[in-house]
């Protein structure tokens, strides 16, 4: 009796007739107004049921009150905005679950204020179990910024496309390196949808995801600081958010994965009641700017470009067509960047949970050899030897504090 299981669907049949045969029979009116009235509810659901198995959003009841109710990460610890870095290690000390984050790493919630956006945020962020473990006291994490669709939470990569769960077994397994995951709320509102861009006399998204936010954490998390040993990641409009900022301040991402998005920006969903905004005013060349099928063609040659993934659901031809007409741009730049479709996908929550363990097999070596070797990744980025750079730096790896 899961959301998407046949006997739900049974059930809410059964009912949906057993009232409508209540109507049929009873004799007396108020109990047939009663039943036409009860009727609504079965009929409803089964159309919200519906929805939701053709999505594949929740599987289970627990994922799907824990998203409603915007609660369903537990007791997630609420770490202090503007605390530095040895302050948040003596509360993590005491909030985690000693041992407990030592094998299975921790989820906390912070909130963040940009200072040049001028954005208060919450972000989740799950610390992996080598955070808290003390043969990494010195390290600095590699950080990937994930990015949800619209309409979507920050915890839906927790509670729904349970990336901390695959991620946690991918790394026992040792197909993934260590990384901070960073879910921060992109829009500011569950029926906002901002694109992750910097609004024409609105909200400045852009600059609090690509350069407040990057910046913020490393000064009181033991996050690297952004550039080759971040990247940026999302789904559906989170896609498009991912690879446009990626292209936008490329020297603060070193690898981006782009899920069933777009790469070319709509119109944005904002204000109260909501209304839709053009993000650019009548500003083509912003436009221009925020198009990643023109910008990756616009940026200089000699500028680096982040490592590019590109997925979507194989049975979804739109979207399957959107990458490849993507991937073609990026070929002059990355010529090995491939289109990972998910067999019989579609533009669907299923989809991108087959997408999330290549994509982070993929994408935390490449971050945790930036974190390692700085040097030596931004000299690969921008297409110099690294060997140059191996003897400038005696050959020996870089553990950054």
């Amino acid at each position: 009796m899961e959301p998407q299981s046949t006997g739900l669907f049974l059930v809410l049949m059964g009912a949906f007739c057993a009232l409508l045969g209540c109507v049929a029979i009873a004799r007396q009116v108020a109990v047939r107004v009663l039943a036409a009235a009860l009727a609504f509810v079965p009929a409803m659901l089964f159309g919200v049921a519906a929805v939701n198995k053709y999505y594949d959003y929740y599987q289970t009841w627990g994922s799907a009150a824990a998203d409603l109710a915007a609660t369903g990460l537990g007791a997630v610890p609420q770490l202090p905005a503007n605390a530095d870095r040895q302050q948040l290690a003596q509360i993590l000390g005491k909030v985690t679950g000693g041992t407990a984050a030592v094998q299975q790493g921790e989820t906390v919630r912070l909130t963040v204020h940009g200072h040049l956006s001028h954005l208060t945020r919450t972000v989740y962020l799950y610390l992996p179990p080598q955070y808290f473990q003390a043969r990494y006291v010195g390290a600095r994490f590699p950080a990937i910024e994930l990015i949800t669709g619209f309409p979507g939470q920050p915890q839906d990569w927790i509670n729904v496309a349970g990336i901390t769960q695959s991620y946690l077994a991918l790394l026992r397994d040792g197909a993934v390196a260590p990384a901070v995951l960073v879910m921060p709320d992109a829009n500011g509102g569950p029926r906002t949808s901002l694109q992750c861009l910097n609004v024409w006399h609105g909200p400045q998204d852009a600059t609090f995801l690509g350069v407040d936010l990057p910046a913020a954490l490393p000064r009181s998390l033991r996050v690297a600081a952004p550039g080759p040993a971040w990247g940026v990641a999302g789904y559906s409009e989170g896609g498009y958010c991912a690879a446009d900022l990626a292209l936008r301040y490329p020297a603060r991402y070193g690898a981006a994965g782009v899920l069933s998005g777009y790469f070319v920006p709509g119109d944005d969903r904002l204000g109260s009641p909501v209304r839709t905004v053009d993000p650019f005013g009548m500003d083509k060349a912003l436009r221009v700017l925020n198009t990643p099928m023109q910008r990756v063609r616009a940026l200089p040659v000699n500028q680096p470009v982040p490592q590019f993934w590109l997925g979507a659901g194989g049975d979804f031809r739109h979207d399957v067509i959107a990458a490849g007409a993507f991937q073609r741009r990026l070929l002059a730049r990355q010529p090995d960047v491939m289109v990972h479709l998910a067999p019989g996908g579609k533009h669907n929550m299923a989809t991108w949970r087959a997408l999330i363990p290549p994509l982070l097999e993929w994408m935390t070596p490449r971050l945790a050899y930036a974190a390692r070797h700085p040097a030596l990744a931004v000299a690969r980025a921008a297409g110099r030897s690294p060997r140059r750079y191996a003897a400038r730096h005696h050959g020996r790896s870089v553990m950054r504090k």
